[in-house]
């Protein structure tokens, strides 16, 4: 009896044991299943304390990368053209009217249109007699807070980007000073000047300073993303604030899209262009550099979801914001040399700030989540009247 009652204690012993074992177990189990939704968790509510309290940057050396932040109210205004709403508003006429080109045809909001996020929506621009440049137009939203314009740089400034365009023979092909001949004979335009000068007469200076006036108005600085960062932390889904950490670490998007505008101001070569084909010189035009051959500015990322098609070149069929991070997550590619040389140009390569990324579908999506915060109001306007 006693050989009984004293197995039936051990078989019970063991079953406890066993049970807390299995019990334990599954308690580790769960811990490691749930460990990466913790983790997550953890990383959201880290985003959301100040920016100080966020995951460090993995930077390279040498690499000056400036803080995300929020854009402000509005760019500096030069010294030689303060801002006056009168100025703008005659900068906004001029922006709108086709008399400033060789064809009284094309005016700049031809190019950059209103509703299709102050850019074009081509791949390539179309201009004077329908022809078709080798670059894509970026958006002029937020131009004015820019030290450099154009894909290669070539304009410090508005006023010096306004003219260039202006004069260009494949863009608007004008003649400035018969521009400001031919509005000088249109009555209603003297007043404008009057008020905005002091003075009816029409010059291309105050042309030009009158649209680049207008321009630095365009500006963006409310989206999601400037609240977020202002400190409205419940803006952001759980995916954007994701979004945002992959882009600051494991994306390496930061390296060159930085700071308020989102872009270093710098100049890279992905691979989109090929050797010999169009404007593949990029920067090098500039400088003269070999490292510079096929280096495109980077473009700022705010509004991305308004102004595809994307790239210097608008490259790529049918490329959407998902599957431009896919080429990112492959890490681009190296155009192989010409079957033969091209003016002696070196081959341009690619920048070494870009390699594989290693991204799942997920985190794709997180990517491009965050990136939909950076879209702000379109700004739409109708033509306004002209004189």
């Amino acid at each position: 009896m006693r050989r009984r009652i004293g197995a039936w204690r051990t078989r019970r012993e063991w079953l406890v044991v066993a049970l807390v074992a299995a019990a334990t177990a599954t308690f580790i189990g769960l811990v490691w299943l749930m460990a990466p939704a913790i983790e997550r968790a953890r990383l959201v509510d880290r985003y959301r304390d100040p920016q100080a309290d966020w995951p460090r940057l993995q930077t390279l050396d040498g690499r000056d990368i400036e803080p995300l932040a929020a854009l402000p109210e509005q760019p500096d205004f030069p010294a030689n053209n303060p801002f006056s709403e009168a100025k703008a508003a005659l900068g906004k006429r001029l922006f709108f009217d086709p008399r400033l080109s060789a064809s009284n045809q094309i005016a700049c909001a031809s190019c950059h249109d209103p509703s299709l996020g102050w850019a074009d929506g081509r791949h390539q621009a179309v201009g004077h007699d329908r022809q078709v440049g080798p670059m894509n137009t970026p958006t002029v939203i937020n131009a004015g807070y820019k030290k450099r314009l154009f894909w290669d740089g070539r304009a410090p400034d508005l006023e010096t980007q306004i003219i260039a365009s202006w004069s260009n023979p494949i863009e608007m092909a004008g003649t400035p000073t018969q521009s400001a001949r031919q509005l000088a004979g249109v009555a209603g335009y003297a007043p404008l000047f009057e008020a905005a000068y002091d003075d009816p007469r029409v010059t291309v200076d105050r042309m030009t300073r009158a649209i680049a006036t207008f321009m630095r108005t365009l500006n963006t600085p409310n989206t999601r993303f400037d609240r977020f960062m202002r400190g409205a932390r419940d803006t952001f889904t759980a995916a954007e604030i994701r979004g945002l950490d992959l882009f600051r670490g494991k994306a390496n998007c930061v390296r060159c899209h930085n700071g308020a505008l989102l872009t270093d101001g710098d100049f890279h070569h992905l691979g989109t262009s090929v050797h010999g084909v169009g404007n593949y010189l990029g920067r090098y035009r500039e400088t003269g550099a070999p490292e510079d051959v096929g280096a495109f500015q980077t473009p700022g990322l705010r509004n991305i979801g308004r102004t595809a098609p994307y790239m210097h070149n608008g490259f790529g069929e049918d490329i959407d914001i998902k599957s431009l991070l896919a080429l990112y997550n492959m890490g681009w590619w190296q155009n192989a040399p010409p079957g033969e040389k091209t003016r002696d140009i070196p081959l341009a390569q690619l920048s070494p700030l870009i390699e594989p990324l290693g991204l799942s579908a997920d985190e794709i999506n997180d990517l491009a989540a965050f990136l939909g915060t950076l879209d702000g109001a379109s700004l739409y306007m109708a033509q306004p009247e002209l004189p």
